[in-house]
């Protein structure tokens, strides 16, 4: 048959732009509503999280106003479309500030798409997308409307956007176990289906040339991902067949355009006349009939892809150790030795004990720690009571804890936790559990804290720190610590979580956390047997490796919504097959407590920091790593205690991709601040000290993130927090609007 594309009759356009969406909106929302509105525990921040203590969510449990929560709850018992409009509307009036909006713009944007309107439904969509973008689920459904709206490069951002999402979340919790495999395959079916026909739209709309067979490539490869996925659809089969038509591949085209007629339903019609085209075009000697014959014969479908065997990986070398490295890179390891990484989890020593354990050395209950806008103040309670002394005894460090039964009993300090603004303190018992003492020490507060009520919603287990005598696994360092603080956690048990089957090789984040199992290279190099070795075989050049494999390498522990699963061998935040970090799939950000949020969708809490970097350009776009401005080996902690590349020149961290703002002048029109101010600092507007640390603000990584007046308008400063207030403290929202007004219309 030719290879030649067929040239299409006039209706071609009209199917792909015209044809009604697909996804059902309203059943999908009453579902999400339905999870949302339960009531049951969210996760907490600053926890691991692994499918065994993973806890199904909840928004409506964390509201607080009785009205505005029955007025959420009742977006679950809407019986039609317009009633679920008019309830969703209802709420956006009345809670225009609510901390759960992007749930009722997204219920008011797919009723919208079940009722037709399909401008005001996109509309809605944008403002629940600006609050939380990492929804698949909705993605899916707002790709499929942009595409028939003709909306094509929306359209194919969008299911981009929901493919690579559904890739890393794990199952919603509204969603069973058991459902879960095949929704969410539907759902990359649709998602590849609204981004092929977008492709194929937009193709057609272009002149001849490379551009246009790049995009028609891209099609037909979105299109037979959607068909294997969902084969039975007609819908996708017929446009698969056009796609594959249009680039030339006729015979495969009519096996899709034979199956589709043979389907029968409303695409038929347009099937057949698809086949009178090719036939016509060929000028076959047999007969139409003859020629339709064979072509249904044939399967009327693609051939059957062999199916790819899933493979564990090769096996990765053995770990040697971070004394192994010291030989070769001395200089680097003696570094590594006094940064942070190495310091997150230490033996007892005296001299890393920064907590003041001789004269503001008493903790008391009923004390309440007040974490606000950044500044942390202890309220003393009026009935407090004694509840820990940490002691200085013949040179050791102790904590006296008082019991229930008002007897004291006291516990050696036998490790430290941290080393910068913030240390915990942990004691090993006889039977060799590590459990962490209920009391942390703020250095910059020179305060003892119970952080854990700081972070918590209320009534967490771990928040009350009577219950830290239960020495039970909420206080457990295996549990709860050692995946982010510890190296090579194995679960000598795979199955269960016991803190007692949990060992690690080192204390602290070591060498090979970040560069991978480094036994084979030592050896060689010992040796002096060269190897073959590819920047990503251990130990890892992080100068020769891609963005997102670099970033994955630091996601390890700067990723909150990490699901931690074992390996094969009971590996918790290391592998020994194909790449040597495990690959986690992701909670559902709204199954998180509120708390790690501000109103306006950024992310509140530093515990969340690759999340926020993955939200940015610099990252999807750019190519930026952590390593574009921290250096890990940094060891001048004093001095640069947030180990930045440049500590003395902040601005080469953006300027260095950014290379016009090198430009005195451009800078300084860019920036609107005289040169060296604070104000003319590029992470001054664009990382602004927003997000919650220990007891501190720490910079945002949502980098591009612009300043703008509208949120903060709506939603206050505390609760919507704006780059340019932080300086001009006595200025509010409206005089930023005002003044940013003015910088677009200068000149």
């Amino acid at each position: 048959m030719t290879t030649t594309p067929i040239c299409f009759s006039r209706d071609v356009k009209p199917f792909l732009a015209l044809r009604l969406p697909r996804v059902h909106c309203f059943a999908v929302a009453l579902l999400v509503f339905s999870a949302a509105a339960a009531n049951c525990a969210a996760q907490v921040i600053d926890a691991v999280v692994t499918p065994q203590d993973r806890k199904a969510f909840t928004l409506a449990d964390q509201i607080s106003d009785p009205s505005e929560r029955a007025a959420f709850e009742a977006l679950s018992k809407k019986a039609s479309p317009s009633e679920l409009l008019a309830a969703a509307k209802l709420f956006l009036e009345n809670y225009p500030r609510s901390a759960y909006l992007t749930k009722a713009y997204e219920a008011a944007a797919r009723a919208s798409f079940d009722l037709g309107d399909y401008p005001n439904g996109l509309s809605y969509a944008k403002e629940s997308l600006r609050l939380l973008p990492e929804n698949p689920l909705f993605l899916v459904a707002v790709a499929d409307v942009e595409a028939y709206q003709h909306q094509n490069d929306a359209a194919i951002d969008t299911a981009r956007d929901a493919l690579d999402y559904l890739d890393v979340f794990a199952r919603p919790a509204s969603i069973s176990p058991g459902d879960w495999p095949a929704a969410k395959r539907q759902l990359q079916a649709s998602a590849n289906f609204a981004m092929g026909r977008a492709q194929l739209a937009k193709a057609l709309d272009d002149p001849a040339g490379s551009a246009r067979s790049d995009l028609l490539q891209e099609s037909e490869s979105a299109l037979v991902r959607a068909n294997d996925l969902n084969p039975g659809d007609s819908e996708i089969g017929y446009s698969l067949g056009l796609a594959l038509l249009s680039v030339g591949k006729t015979a495969r085209a009519v096996d899709d355009f034979a199956a589709v007629y043979r389907a029968g339903g409303n695409l038929a019609p347009q099937a057949i006349e698809r086949l009178r085209e090719i036939y016509n075009a060929q000028h076959p000697t047999v007969g139409f009939d003859a020629f339709l014959a064979q072509a249904e014969a044939e399967g009327g479908s693609l051939p059957e892809r062999p199916a790819v065997a899933s493979s564990p990986g090769e096996a990765l070398f053995d770990y040697a150790g971070s004394d192994a490295c010291k030989n070769c890179h001395g200089a680097v390891y003696r570094q590594w030795l006094e940064s942070g990484m190495q310091k997150m989890f230490r033996p007892y020593a005296p001299q890393n004990v920064i907590g003041d354990f001789t004269r503001n050395n008493a903790f008391f209950l009923g004390d309440d720690p007040v974490y606000r806008d950044g500044k942390l103040e202890i309220v003393p309670g009026k009935d407090r009571t004694p509840f820990a002394r940490m002691v200085l005894r013949n040179g050791r460090h102790y904590f006296e804890m008082r019991q229930t039964n008002g007897t004291w009993r006291t516990f050696p300090v036998d490790y430290t936790i941290g080393s910068k603004w913030q240390q915990g303190y942990a004691t090993k018992l006889p039977n060799g559990e590590i459990h962490v003492l209920p009391v942390q020490y703020n250095g910059i507060y020179k305060q003892w804290l119970n952080y854990w009520k700081v972070i918590d919603d209320p009534g967490s287990e771990r928040s009350d720190p009577r219950n830290w005598e239960a020495l039970d696994n909420s206080t457990n360092y295996m549990t709860n610590c050692a995946v982010c603080h510890t190296s090579q956690v194995r679960n000598t048990k795979p199955g269960t979580l016991s803190a007692a089957s949990l060992v690690f090789r080192e204390p602290g984040i070591n060498c090979e956390m970040c560069h991978g199992p480094s036994a084979r290279h030592v050896a060689a190099m010992e040796d002096g047997v060269p190897y073959d070795k590819g920047p990503f075989d251990p130990p890892v050049q992080f100068g020769q490796i891609s963005n997102r494999q670099f970033v994955a390498v630091c996601a390890q522990c700067h990723m909150q919504s990490a699901i931690r699963n074992f390996g094969p061998q009971g590996e918790m935040n290391y592998s020994r097959v194909g790449t040597f970090y495990l690959t986690y799939e992701r909670t559902p950000y709204l199954e998180f407590s509120r708390k790690a949020f501000f109103k306006d969708g950024r992310f509140r809490q530093t515990t969340f920091m690759v999340e926020a970097l993955e939200r940015t350009q610099c990252f999807r776009k750019g190519g930026v790593t952590c390593g574009a401005c921290h250096d890990p080996h940094a060891h001048d902690e004093s001095s640069n205690i947030t180990s930045l590349k440049f500590p003395n020149d902040p601005d080469k961290m953006c300027t260095g991709c950014h290379t016009k703002f090198q430009d005195p002048a451009l800078a300084l029109a860019h920036t609107h601040h005289k040169a060296e101010s604070e104000g003319s600092r590029c992470v001054s507007c664009h990382m602004p000290r927003i997000m919650d640390a220990l007891a501190f603000r720490a910079r945002t990584h949502q980098i591009d993130d612009i300043p703008s007046a509208e949120m903060t308008l709506r939603f206050g400063q505390s609760d919507s927090p704006n780059a340019c207030l932080l300086c001009h403290t006595e200025k509010d929202a409206l005089w930023v609007k005002t003044q940013l007004a003015a910088w677009e219309t200068t000149p």
